[in-house]
C-alpha cells in the first residue's frame, strides 16, 4: 500500500509541476503534450532564475509556480482560439502503451547508480539547502560550474516534484521514470504524427523507439533512467522540440514559434550539446526538402531560427564555463586521453584524423540495422517530408561523424565525450517506419512474412551491444550501406517527380518488432545492486551528525555516494563524473585520495577544508585518533578536528 500511495503522490506532484505549462499552452492556443512540457519547464526556469538571483530556497520557486498558475487561470478567461500544436489522433492509445511500460518499470526501479548519483546530489542540494546559487549545487565547496549542467533546470524540476510529493529525492530519481514513460511514448507518437501525418506511421515510430531504447537494452534501457537530464533530453525534450518545429514548417504562427523557441531554450539549458545536435538533422532535412521540392524554405528557416536563437543566447552565457573545460578545444594530452578512453567507439588513424566507428550506429540491435538498410528506400518517397528528414538528417549526421577530417573539428568544439553521442540523433525510428511503408507498397502482402522472419533473424544474430566498451556490435558494413544509400536516395529524389511510393505498414512493423519486445520482456529484470552502496546507518549518521554544506573527505567512490545521500560537499569524486576544469582538478584530487589511502596523512583532507572523514575499511584497516561519530561493519565516520 505504501508503494501505491507513493506512486499517487508522485503522480500528483508531477501533474502540479506541469500544470502551469498546460495553462500557458492553453492561453496561447497551442495544444499537445509537447507544448505543455516545454512551457512547464520554461516556467520552472523563470522561477529558478529568480530563486538563484535572490538566494532563496526551493520553496520560493514553488511559490512562484503557484503565482504563475493563478495568473494563467485568470488569463484563461480571455484565451485565444486554438492556433495549432501537435493534435495527433490516437494519442490515447499511445498513452495507454506508455502506461503499460511505466507499470513494467516500477518494480525494477531498485537503486540509483552511476550518473544517477551525480544528479541525485544536485537535486538533493536544491531541495534541502537555503540560500541557493548556481555554484551551491556542485559536488565541491569550491566547484566550478559544470558545462553540461551549469543551470540545474531538470534538477530543479525533480526537486519541485520531491517537495510537492513529500518524497526523498532518491525516491524521485528512482521511481519517476515509471511516470515519465507515458509522456515519452506520447511525445514519440506526436513527433511521428508531425512528420508523417499518418497514424500507422506514428505508431510504428513509437514501436521502433521503444525497441531501440527500452526493450533491446537490458533492464529497461534508457527508460529506466528517464529521470536523468541526458535521457530526459533525448526521450522527452528532443521529440517535443522537433514536433513543434515540424508543425511550424507546415504552418507557422507566433504561438507555435514561441513554443518552438521555448523548446529550444529548455533543451539547451537541460543539455546544451543535445540542442546543438538537434539542429544537425533538422538542417539536413531543410536542405534536402529545398533540393527535392523547392519548398519549406521560409517556414523552415523560421522554425530553425526559433529552435536555435534562444539556445544560442543561453550558450553565449555558458561560453566562459565552456572555455574553462579541458575537453573543449583540448591540448594534445587531452586528445590522447580521450582517444584511449573511447577507443572501442572510434576509428583512429592519428591524433588529428579519427572518426566515429561505424559499429556505433549498429550497436543498438535489430531495429537499428533494419533502419539503416531501409534508408535508401526513402528516395522513392521523395515528395514526403519524412523522406527528406530521413535522407537529409542521416547525411548530415554521417558527414559529421564518419568523415575523419570533419569529426576531429567537431569533437574539438563539443568534446569527444559528447561528439560520439551525435550517433543517437540519426533518425532511425523514422527510417524504420517510412522504409517499411515503401517496402509495403513494393512487396504488397509479402512484406508481412519478410518482416517477421527479418525480425527474428536480426534479433537472434544481432541483439545489440549496450556496454561502455563495444565488444559485439552489428557489422560496420550496414552503416556504410545506410550512408551510401542516403546519397543514392538523394540523387533518386532529385531525378524523380513521381508520386511517393508508400502504403500502411503497421502490421509489418508489429511483426518485425515482436521478437525484440518478446526478448526484452523475457529478460526483464532489475539491474545488479550497487556494489558500493552506503550502509543505511552511515546515511542516517551523515544526515544527523554532519551539518549541511560541511565538507566530507573519503575515497572517490564513497564520496560520490555521500554527496548523493546527504546535503554536504565532498573533496574528491570519480574523475569521469566531474567537469574537468582548472578549478575542479578531478585527476589531481583523485591522486590525493589515493595518496591518503596509502599514507593516512590527515594533512591531505585538511588541505581541502574537510571537516569530517569517512573511512571504508575495505580499503584498509587504518584507524585514526579522532572523535568517532559512527561506526559499522564497513564504515567509520570521524570528526576531523583541527581542520582549517
Amino acid at each position: 500500500m505504501s508503494g501505491i500511495l507513493l506512486a499517487l503522490r508522485l503522480t500528483g506532484a508531477l501533474a502540479l509541476v506541469l500544470a502551469p505549462g498546460w495553462l500557458l499552452a492553453r492561453v496561447l492556443g497551442v495544444r499537445g503534450l509537447a507544448a505543455t512540457l516545454v512551457w512547464s519547464l520554461t516556467v520552472v526556469f523563470g522561477a529558478l532564475v529568480v530563486t538563484f538571483a535572490v538566494g532563496g530556497s526551493i520553496d520560493l520557486a514553488l511559490a512562484l509556480l503557484l503565482v504563475a498558475a493563478i495568473l494563467l487561470l485568470v488569463a484563461m478567461r480571455v484565451r485565444r482560439r486554438a492556433s495549432g500544436g501537435v493534435r495527433a489522433p490516437g494519442r490515447r492509445w499511445a498513452a495507454a502503451a506508455g502506461a503499460a511500460v511505466g507499470l513494467l518499470l516500477w518494480p525494477i526501479a531498485d537503486s540509483v547508480q552511476g550518473d544517477g548519483l551525480f544528479h541525485l546530489a544536485r537535486t538533493r542540494k536544491l531541495l534541502e539547502l537555503d540560500d541557493l546559487s548556481l555554484r551551491a549545487v556542485g559536488e565541491f565547496a569550491d566547484a566550478s560550474l559544470h558545462p553540461g549542467y551549469a543551470f540545474p533546470l531538470w534538477h530543479g524540476f525533480l526537486a519541485l516534484i520531491a517537495r510537492l510529493a513529500g518524497a526523498d529525492p532518491e525516491e524521485v530519481v528512482r521511481l519517476l521514470p515509471a511516470l515519465l514513460a507515458p509522456l515519452a511514448v506520447v511525445l514519440a507518437y506526436e513527433v511521428g504524427w508531425a512528420l508523417f501525418r499518418r497514424t500507422w506511421a506514428a505508431g510504428a515510430v513509437v514501436g521502433a523507439q521503444l525497441a531501440l531504447v527500452c526493450f533491446a537494452p537490458p533492464s529497461g534501457g534508457a527508460y529506466r533512467v528517464l529521470a536523468l537530464p541526458a535521457t530526459s533530453s533525448t526521450e522527452l525534450l528532443v521529440p517535443a522540440a522537433l514536433a513543434l518545429a515540424l508543425v511550424c514548417v507546415r504552418g507557422p504562427s507566433w504561438p507555435l514559434l514561441a513554443s518552438t523557441a521555448a523548446a529550444g531554450l529548455v533543451l539547451a539549458v537541460v543539455h546544451p550539446t543535445y540542442a546543438l545536435f538537434l539542429w544537425v538533422p533538422f538542417v539536413g532535412f531543410l536542405g534536402t526538402r529545398l533540393l527535392w521540392e523547392r519548398r519549406d524554405l521560409r517556414t523552415g528557416a523560421l522554425a530553425l531560427g526559433a529552435l536555435a536563437l534562444p539556445a544560442a543566447l543561453f550558450m553565449l552565457w555558458l561560453l566562459p564555463t565552456i572555455r574553462e573545460t579541458v575537453s573543449v578545444s583540448p591540448d594534445a594530452d587531452e586528445v590522447r586521453r580521450a582517444l584511449r578512453q573511447y577507443a572501442s567507439q572510434l576509428d583512429v588513424r592519428s591524433e588529428s584524423s579519427y572518426s566515429l566507428a561505424a559499429e556505433v550506429f549498429t550497436r543498438r540491435g535489430a531495429v537499428a540495422i533494419a533502419a539503416l538498410l531501409l534508408i535508401p528506400l526513402a528516395g522513392l518517397a521523395a515528395r514526403r517530408r519524412w523522406a527528406a528528414y530521413v535522407v537529409g538528417g542521416s547525411l548530415a549526421v554521417f558527414a559529421l561523424t564518419l568523415v575523419p577530417f570533419v569529426f576531429p573539428i567537431f569533437s574539438d568544439l563539443v568534446s569527444v565525450s559528447q561528439s560520439r553521442r551525435l550517433a543517437g540523433f540519426l533518425p532511425l525510428a523514422f527510417a524504420f517506419a517510412g522504409g517499411l511503408g515503401v517496402l509495403a507498397r513494393l512487396l504488397g502482402p509479402f512484406v508481412l512474412p519478410l518482416a517477421l522472419v527479418a525480425g527474428i533473424l536480426l534479433q537472434w544474430v544481432y541483439p545489440g551491444d549496450f556496454g561502455y566498451v563495444l565488444r559485439d556490435p552489428g557489422p560496420a558494413l550496414v552503416t556504410w550501406v545506410g550512408a551510401v544509400g542516403a546519397v543514392v536516395a538523394l540523387v533518386v529524389g532529385l531525378r524523380g517527380r513521381r508520386p511517393a511510393l508508400e502504403a500502411p505498414a503497421s502490421l509489418a512493423a508489429a511483426l518485425f518488432l515482436a521478437p525484440v519486445l518478446a526478448v526484452g520482456l523475457w529478460s526483464w529484470s532489475a539491474p545488479a545492486p550497487d556494489p558500493g552502496a552506503l550502509t543505511p546507518g552511515l546515511v542516517a549518521a551523515l544526515r544527523s551528525e554532519v551539518p549541511s554544506r560541511a565538507v566530507v573527505w573519503s575515497d572517490p567512490e564513497t564520496s560520490f555516494r555521500i554527496g548523493a545521500y546527504a546535503p554536504v560537499y565532498v573533496a574528491v569524486a570519480p574523475p569521469g563524473h566531474v567537469a574537468n576544469t582548472a578549478t575542479n582538478r578531478p585527476y589531481e584530487r583523485a591522486r590525493d585520495a589515493r595518496r591518503f589511502v596509502r599514507t593516512g596523512d590527515l594533512g591531505i583532507p585538511r588541505s581541502y577544508g574537510a571537516e569530517y572523514l569517512v573511512v571504508d575499511r575495505r580499503l584498509g584497516e587504518r584507524a585514526f585518533d579522532l572523535p568517532v561519530l559512527y561506526r559499522d561493519e564497513r564504515f567509520t565516520l570521524y570528526r576531523l578536528v583541527g581542520a582549517p
